[in-house]
């Protein structure tokens, strides 16, 4: 008597199959209908089972199991103690499917199983510091993913820290933890600088022409400015000539002040990036291609950002606490360290075009800081001053006391530069459009006879009739200039 044998590894068993069917089966009339072949399992009519490793699931099936098909017995094992009961042990990480058939081939039951590293200790942890949030550790192959929802940013991030270090290796952690009501900060930002120049020259030229015989001496002595580069204003001179000496006393002073302001005020989502820029661009090249037909080049244009910039990225805390991060910069174009390239437009001909890039003056200033709701920071002391003098006059002769000015010149800069920046951040929610108010609300152009005759360029702001404000304001209004 020949005993069955069930064949456990599929690959042999496909095998064997196939051999059988080629060389023991008889051939299959041309005209008998082809037999229908039917899928008995497949994942589509499986159930996903999540193991650890070294983990084990007991699954009680509806009849007595006559075979089982493991798929990959290194990634999971399933034992049978009884004709309905199995045991799935996790082995190693990684999938696999296992497969419960009857006495009559019938499927029992099919599992998909995914075999992660085990997941209880963070899961644990996470619940014990996080108790009333909703977060679910999943495990994806050898990562592990985190799902569900958290009141604030600030849980949110706990629980991928606990993870990632639990976890062993952060790369391998996704957060998917989504913020239940995320707040939004609006940030309040002034920028003021404060420029102040003091430029002060003064030089004595002497000229002279003494004959004498055949004898010719000639003397001139004509004192530069180098440090503020020229003279502040070539034609505040005064010659005298007397008899064959000219003598040319130049005198400059200028003092200059500069104030910068800027008070943007934006709002981002609690953990996201604003971004904001009152200046403008201006163009630099970037690279130069020639065509080899015509022989012309042109020069590839790319445009860099100046003025007034800021980006902050606020994260509310808890308690109303929020971590900020600031960055401000103030750019400004300059002649000073300008570059000027010289380029050859047509190789033909030689054609050549100069262009000059200005350089940019930058004070930037970056802080991460956490102040309450409401609360200010203030960036000062940001100063920053440099003065430069030269003295230019002949040898000997301007180190004399007193009579030692006639031959030498003084060029003295004096610069100071202070920035300060205020940032008070805020919680804020979203308001009605009827609550808000733009600043041309009420605005109407003048009539024809009023601007003409009048010199309005606007009616009174307010419904018509209205002469004027019905409320009196104390206090500075409108635009303050310095």
């Amino acid at each position: 008597m020949i005993q069955a044998m069930k064949i456990r590894t599929p690959w042999l068993a496909a095998a064997i199959a196939i051999m059988g069917f080629g060389l023991f089966s008889p051939a299959i009339p041309a005209d008998s209908p082809i037999p229908t072949i039917q899928v008995v399992g497949s994942d589509t009519s499986s159930r996903f089972v999540p193991l650890g490793v070294g983990k084990s699931v007991v699954i009680d099936l509806p009849a007595d199991i006559k075979d089982v098909l493991v798929a990959d017995p290194k990634i999971a094992n399933a034992v049978i103690r009884s004709s309905r009961r199995a045991y799935l042990i996790g082995v190693t990480v990684g999938q696999t499917n296992v497969f419960f058939f009857d006495a009559e081939g019938k499927q029992l039951a099919g599992f998909d199983i995914a075999v992660t590293r085990d997941l209880n200790g963070i899961r644990t942890a996470i619940k014990q510091v996080l108790v009333d949030s909703d977060i679910r550790v999943q495990g994806v192959a050898d990562g592990v993913m985190l799902a569900g929802y958290a009141s604030s940013p600030a849980e949110a991030q706990q629980a991928y820290d606990i993870a990632a270090r639990l976890a062993g290796d952060g790369a391998k952690v996704v957060n998917g933890i989504i913020v239940r009501n995320r707040d939004q900060v609006m940030i309040k930002v002034t920028v003021a600088e404060v420029q102040r120049d003091v430029i002060k020259q003064l030089g004595i030229d002497l000229s002279a022409n003494f004959t004498r015989g055949n004898a010719v001496l000639n003397f001139n002595n004509a004192n530069p400015f180098p440090v503020n580069g020229a003279a502040l204003v070539p034609g505040n001179q005064f010659t005298a000539p007397w008899r064959a000496v000219t003598t040319t006393l130049r005198a400059m002073e200028r003092a200059g002040l500069i104030r910068t302001l800027a008070e943007p005020n934006l709002t981002a989502i609690s953990g996201e990036s604003a971004n904001f820029l009152a200046g403008g661009e201006f163009p630099i090249p970037a690279g130069f291609t020639c065509d080899p037909t015509t022989r012309n080049c042109q020069t590839s244009i790319q445009f860099k950002k100046f003025g007034v910039s800021l980006t902050f990225t606020p994260v509310v805390l808890s308690e109303g606490r929020i971590s900020l991060k600031v960055l401000t910069e103030v750019s400004e174009l300059s002649n000073e360290n300008q570059l000027t390239l010289t380029q050859v437009i047509n190789t033909l001909t030689g054609e050549t075009q100069t262009l000059t890039v200005p350089s940019i003056k930058t004070r930037r200033a970056e802080t991460t800081v956490e102040i309450p709701s409401g609360g200010s920071l203030a960036m000062a002391g940001m100063i920053q001053e440099q003065t430069k003098q030269q003295l230019n006059g002949l040898p000997g002769a301007m180190n004399v006391p007193v009579l030692g000015a006639l031959f030498k010149s003084r060029d003295y800069v004096n610069r100071q530069t202070e920035l300060m920046v205020l940032v008070t951040p805020y919680v804020v929610r979203a308001v009605a459009q009827k609550e808000l108010a733009r600043p041309d609300d009420g605005y109407a152009d003048s009539s024809d006879p009023s601007a003409v005759l009048l010199g309005h360029f606007n009616r009174i702001y307010g419904a018509k009739g209205n002469t004027g404000p019905r409320q009196s304001y104390r206090g500075t209004y409108g635009f303050i200039l310095n």
